[in-house]
C-alpha cells in the first residue's frame, strides 16, 4: 500500500521560509517521479515542482517548476531515506494553500495532476502579509 505522508506546513510571515517534505513509502520510490502540487480555497490544483529520476531514459530525470514558484522553490530528493522536500524562499500571500506531495511510479516527471497515480494528504502553507 503506498502512502505519501506530508510535513512541514504551517503560518508564516510574508518574505519567509519553509521547507516541506514527504515520505514515501509502499512503492519503488528511487524509479518514481514525485511532484508537488498545491490547492488554493476556490481553486483549482495546481503544480509547483516536480522531480525525475535516473536510471531510465535521459527525458526521465530533471526538474520542473511552475513559473510562478522558480528562482524561489527548490525541490529535492533523498533516495536513500524515501523522501522528498520542497524548499520555499520569498513566500507570499499567493503561496497560501493546502500543498500536497504525489508520485508516479516507473515514469518520467510530469507538471499534470492527472497524471499522478498516489497522492498525500496535503499540508497546509498560510502566508500572512
Amino acid at each position: 500500500q503506498v502512502q505519501l505522508v506530508e510535513s512541514g506546513g504551517g503560518l508564516v510571515q510574508a518574505g519567509g521560509s519553509l521547507r516541506l517534505s514527504c515520505a514515501a513509502s509502499g512503492l519503488t520510490f528511487r524509479r518514481s517521479a514525485m511532484g508537488w502540487f498545491r490547492q488554493a480555497p476556490g481553486k483549482d490544483r495546481e503544480f509547483v515542482a516536480a522531480i525525475g529520476w535516473s536510471g531510465g531514459f535521459g527525458y526521465y530525470a530533471g526538474t520542473r517548476y511552475a513559473d510562478s514558484v522558480k528562482n524561489r522553490f527548490t525541490i529535492s530528493r533523498d533516495n536513500a531515506k524515501n523522501t522528498m522536500s520542497l524548499q520555499m524562499n520569498s513566500l507570499n500571500a499567493e503561496d497560501t494553500a493546502v500543498y500536497y506531495c504525489a508520485a508516479r511510479q516507473g515514469r518520467p516527471l510530469s507538471d499534470y495532476v492527472d497524471e499522478y497515480d498516489y497522492w498525500g494528504q496535503g499540508t497546509q502553507v498560510t502566508v500572512s502579509s
